[in-house]
Formats: structure tokens, sequence, C-alpha cells
């Protein structure tokens, strides 16, 4: 299956303006979310903003769902969930955070994950995208490379657009292809 349209204006539209993107000061998270992270998942069939109208327990998406990590409450930006049941969180930051080597947001993701008993749970800025097995228990010290299993430039996504939705669409989770993926990452 080819990128949709979707993904590839996306894509035309962070290449051509990536210098300011990717400046801290010029371009935010909630902005990323909004322009980029919102309709690249849209473009996976997840209802990102409940255009469906679905009661509150049966959302796909539930943003800045609270999770109880070690003492503390917490809340991924997203969690995607199919009939109640959560499926994976998201976690977001802006285009000028470095997803490759930053240890700190991978600690992040990965100890929700961890938390809420999940199997993988994704980190993206747009430009990147990295998915994490959270069944290991993760640890702050470990660089940001430990546990994750796929990575992504946002320069991949039209080519490698099959392999993306044929693990993270909708209709992936509901065929077992997400659960089948995840097991087979399991503890790497």
């Amino acid at each position: 299956m080819a990128a949709p349209k979707t993904i590839i204006d996306l894509v035309e539209t962070f290449k051509k303006n990536e210098h300011i993107y990717t400046n801290g000061d010029l371009f935010d998270e909630e902005n990323t979310k909004t322009d980029f992270i919102n309709p690249f998942f849209e473009a996976l069939g997840w209802d990102v903003t409940n255009k469906k109208h679905r009661s509150p327990q049966f959302k796909d998406v539930v943003y800045e769902k609270s999770i109880k990590v070690g003492n503390k409450t917490k809340a991924p930006d997203y969690e995607f969930r199919v009939g109640g049941t959560h499926i994976f969180f998201v976690e977001a930051k802006k285009p000028s955070v470095n997803l490759e080597t930053d240890k700190s947001p991978a600690f992040q993701v990965r100890r929700y994950g961890w938390s809420a008993k999940l199997k993988l749970c994704i980190l993206t800025d747009f430009e990147e995208l990295a998915v994490y097995e959270t069944t290991t228990k993760p640890d702050k010290k470990q660089s940001a490379s430990i546990g994750r299993v796929k990575y992504y430039h946002y320069t991949e996504y039209i080519e490698k657009w099959d392999e993306i939705s044929s693990i993270f669409s909708k209709e992936a989770v509901l065929n077992g292809d997400f659960d089948n993926f995840a097991d087979s990452n399991s503890d790497k």
C-alpha cells in the first residue's frame, strides 16, 4: 500500500520548513502534535480527535491518561485503545529534541509502558519515530538505543509506509499484527 496523500503532504511540509520546526524556540510540542502527530496517526486509521463521537470509555485515543509510575502519577501524551483496552502509549516531543540519542525521553516512554504493563510504546516528534519494547524494566542511565526495536526518520515514512501501517494502524491492531510484532520483539 502506497503512503496516503496526507503522509506525503506532511513529509513535504516538514522538509520545506525543517529549519523552523527543529528550532526549539520557534516550534513547540503542542504544535507538533496538532500539525504532524495527530494527522500521522489519523492516516493510520485512528480516530485521534474522536470525530465519531464515541463515549469516553470507547474512544480510540485518550490524551494525558493518568498512570501510576512509582509513587507518582504521570500522563503520557496519548493512549491508543481498542474497545477501552489500552494498546500502546505515544509520547510526543518537539522536533528540536534528538530522539535518536537523548536518553531522557526514551526512559520516560519506556517507564510509562513498563508501569502500565504494555508491550510497546512510541516516542515521536514527527521528525523521528522510535518504537520501544516496554516489557523490560527501564533504567534512566541506559542509552536511548536500549529497548528500541524500530526507528524511523520522517524522510523514510513514504517508502516504509507499508511496514509502519502493518504494525501500528488500527487495522493491524485489530488483526493481531501489532501483538505478533510486539511478542517477537519482547525483551530485546
